[in-house]
């Protein structure tokens, strides 16, 4: 036990260490909000699809891409963003809440805190099937996004469908998974000085996204999140993660494919909820709590999760 601990305590501390630096940092004035937009901004368009580029094309897709491990991520994301709606419907009765509320209980930050977590915790050989994982779920969840913040606002009429499929289908992300996979499949040789470069910004990726992370939460939020907040924060980051853990388990899924999927369903609201929220209409204070509370407690359940996987040698 002690050494699972230990193990769990080296994976975690250092990604939410970065966090809290960012927190700190932006505290004490040596980062600002703008900082902190830039580097997001740098992060989601050019260093986190050379990490996501990088990983792929480095893999032996016949071995990485497991489609029963993807059928199973899309079911439980469905059946989970369904079931949460249903059962919120009744006591959520503001669209503009209800909206955010789903997105904040079912959308993970994976690309970020997952890809750091799963890093530290199998290596970065393991960010190659993360990556995989990651480009089958982002349009997943972009679409849901969009279903939960129109229809219980009443804004079909207003929604633009062409701009919508357009951010689908050329999401940075995205077109890495799409340019990497030929350079996979084909065993295509970057030339030495293309790969370092790309390396180089492949590195910033983590840390830069991690301390914008911790830059941009405002902990003073926590004592006027509302009730809303805590629970489809509570859902996020326990109840949806013990729940289709679970049934990963019961399905067969074992070691690394557990694992990431752990991660994925473990890993706090997304930052882009709150986006997304605000660009549609949607209360964005909640949507922003949500992130908030997710983030900060996910440390505590994050660690609890795999302290329980190694400790029963699932993962």
């Amino acid at each position: 036990m002690i050494d699972n601990i230990i193990f769990t305590a080296n994976v975690v501390a250092p990604v939410f260490l970065l966090v809290a630096l960012g927190y700190f940092v932006k505290k004490i004035n040596v980062i600002n909000e703008n900082f902190v937009d830039v580097t997001s901004k740098f992060v989601y368009s050019v260093s986190l699809p050379a990490l996501v580029f990088i990983n792929i094309a480095e893999i032996d897709l016949s071995e990485a891409i497991d489609f029963s491990q993807i059928i199973y991520i899309y079911s439980a994301t469905l059946l989970s963003f369904v079931l949460i709606w249903l059962f919120s419907m009744p006591f959520i009765k503001e669209g503009k809440n209800l909206s955010v509320f789903v997105q904040g209980a079912y959308r993970s930050n994976f690309a970020i805190v997952g890809f750091a977590i799963v890093s530290k915790l199998f290596g970065s050989y393991a960010l190659g099937k993360a990556a995989l994982v990651l480009a089958f779920i982002l349009p997943l969840y972009n679409i849901l996004a969009v279903i939960i913040l129109t229809v219980p606002l009443r804004k079909e009429k207003k929604l633009n469908l062409k701009s919508t499929v357009f951010e689908i289908l050329f999401n940075p992300l995205i077109i890495a998974v799409i340019v990497g996979l030929p350079f996979s499949y084909f065993k295509i040789e970057i030339p030495s000085f293309i790969n370092l470069t790309i390396g180089f910004l492949a590195e910033l990726a983590l840390p830069l996204a991690l301390i914008g992370i911790g830059g941009s939460l405002n902990l003073q939020n926590i004592k006027k999140a509302s009730g809303l907040a805590f629970t489809s924060s509570a859902i996020k980051i326990i109840i949806v993660p013990l729940l289709l853990t679970l049934g990963a388990y019961h399905f067969g899924f074992r070691e690394l494919d557990l694992g990431i999927m752990f991660v994925l369903f473990a890993s706090p609201t997304a930052i882009v909820s709150f986006i997304m929220a605000e660009a549609m209409g949607a209360n964005s204070k909640l949507a922003g709590n949500i992130v908030l509370i997710s983030t900060v407690a996910s440390v505590f359940t994050i660690a609890a999760g795999i302290v329980i996987l190694k400790e029963l040698a699932l993962i």
